[in-house]
This record gives structure tokens, sequence and C-alpha cells, in this order.
């Protein structure tokens, strides 16, 4: 059994560390917040008071914060990763941030005689806990080969795609198709319901139907009850959109659905739902649509 770290315990990466925990590994972790963290602690995670701490301790650290900047503050600085980095080691970041700032923290990374891979996943807290994430890494091979197991005890499907910052580009490229199929699937639903269908019947039939993808049978049923808590929230997916668009620029991609759906989440934050699950899109186009929610 590994000796690992994990920093940032939030939704998705307390239930890895969860899931770590069942595997039989020794597991000390951080997070911002600690009282998000006591019920690891309750079953076994060791507490770390801090990233630099948390590096020091374990022989392969993982780390999952919500973007760029989050990932820069618990690198850098005195109480950082990178000052308590050991040689030999292995840092598995699995944030959604820039490919080309990944790159660089995997540069500053190897200074210190380690090795780092970005480690994206496609899932959502339901398919983690039902053990069917997909996860995707970028880096040296060898490396790789070296975190496999452990990633294999997180979800089913890993997938080497090349070297640093490659994953961070597939998971880009993997993001923005749900926000975009968040909105047709809306569409759909808004055109039923306005024709005398009602929408019960249409998520329940769209569901069911040939467009029903992973995503469409998880959120469909959002249109009808928001979840209590966003799985993904209007912040997040346009975190990711943003990174889309920024390197279909780079690229010389096209993006318009993109482009597109980029702005109904705008027009959600407008509303004052920028809390809410990205599903809630639904809500902007029904209020065009004059359908009352």
């Amino acid at each position: 059994m590994a000796n690992l770290g994990f920093v940032g315990l939030g939704v998705m990466g307390s239930e890895m560390v969860n899931r770590l925990l069942g595997k039989g590994h020794t597991v000390i972790g951080y997070n911002r917040t600690r009282a998000k963290a006591e019920w690891l602690v309750k079953k076994g995670m060791k507490w770390a008071d801090s990233p630099r701490a948390v590096a020091a301790a374990a022989d392969v650290t993982f780390s999952m914060v919500t973007n760029s900047a989050a990932l820069g503050a618990i690198m850098h600085g005195p109480e950082g990763m990178l000052a308590g980095i050991k040689a030999g080691t292995v840092f598995v970041d699995m944030s959604t941030v820039s490919p080309s700032f990944s790159r660089e923290i995997a540069a500053n990374v190897r200074e210190k005689g380690s090795d780092m891979v970005d480690s994206p996943v496609s899932g959502s807290v339901i398919t983690l806990q039902e053990g069917k994430l997909s996860v995707m890494v970028g880096g040296r091979k060898e490396t790789f080969e070296r975190v496999k197991p452990l990633l294999y005890d997180i979800g089913p499907k890993v997938t080497h795609v090349g070297d640093n910052g490659l994953a961070l580009v597939m998971k880009i490229a993997t993001n923005l198709s749900l926000a975009v199929q968040m909105m047709a699937f809306s569409e759909g639903v808004l055109l039923a319901e306005k024709s005398g269908i009602s929408r019960e019947i249409a998520v329940d039939v769209l569901t069911h139907s040939v467009i029903a993808s992973p995503m469409v049978q998880y959120r469909g049923p959002f249109v009808l009850k928001m979840p209590d808590e966003a799985w993904f929230n209007v912040n997040m997916m346009q975190k990711d959109m943003l990174l889309a668009l920024e390197l279909g620029r780079q690229l010389d991609v096209p993006l318009p659905t993109t482009a597109v759906s980029n702005e109904f989440l705008t027009a959600a934050r407008g509303m004052g739902l920028v809390e809410k699950d990205f599903a809630v899109v639904f809500d902007v186009l029904a209020h065009m649509s004059g359908v009352k929610q």
C-alpha cells in the first residue's frame, strides 16, 4: 500500500481520498477549510497543516483545486508544496487548469528532483462514487506507469494521452461538450413543452433516446428538479469554457457552439444563478422562451 498525500478536499477530492483509504492506502491531506475534511479524518486520513507538510510526508502527492490561481497558491510560497517536495517523489495534479501553466509547474517540480503528471478526470461525483470515473494522464511514460495502479484505485478507465499538458487539453476538449450538450437538450425540451408536451414526458423521452449521452442521462432530470448542491456550478463550467476558447484561439480552431454556450453561462451569472449547477442554462433559455419555471 502507498504513502499518499492529497491537497484540495472539495466535493471530488474528498471522494477520491475516500476511495484511496478504502483501498488500504495511507493518506495525509490538507484543505483550506479543515471542517470539510473532518469526515475523512474520522475514516483514517491524517491531517496536515499546510500543502508543504503534505508534500514532505508523501511519496505521491495528489492535488485537485479550482483553477490555475488556486494551483499556484498551493504550490508556491513558504508553505507551498514546492517547498516540501522531496527528490524521487511524484506530484499528480488532477485540477483542470491552463495546459501552459501546468507545464510551468511541472518544470518547477522537476527542478526539485521529482516529477509531475497532469491527471484531470471526466465524470461527476456520482460517477466517482459508482466507480466509473475516467482518468486522463499527461507526462513522462515512466512516471505514468509508476502512478497508474493508484489511478486505477480512483477510476476504472486510465489513459496516458501524451506529454505534460496534453491530458488537460483532452479534458478541456471533453468539458466544452458538456455545456453544448446541455444547451441542445434544453432546446429540445422547450420545443416539446411549448408544443403541448409535458416537461416530464419530454425529459423522459429524450433521456431514453439516441441523444442520451451519459451526461444527458445524469443532468437531463435537473430541468425538473435541480440538486440542492451543484455538481459543477456555473463558475466552474465557465472557467473550462474560457480555457477551451483560449486554446481554440491559440490553435486556430473555431469553436462556435462553445462560444454560444458560454454566453448562456454569462447570462446565468447575470441572473444570479452562478452557484447553481451549470444545467441551469435551461432556466435561462426557458426565461427567454416565455416558459414559467
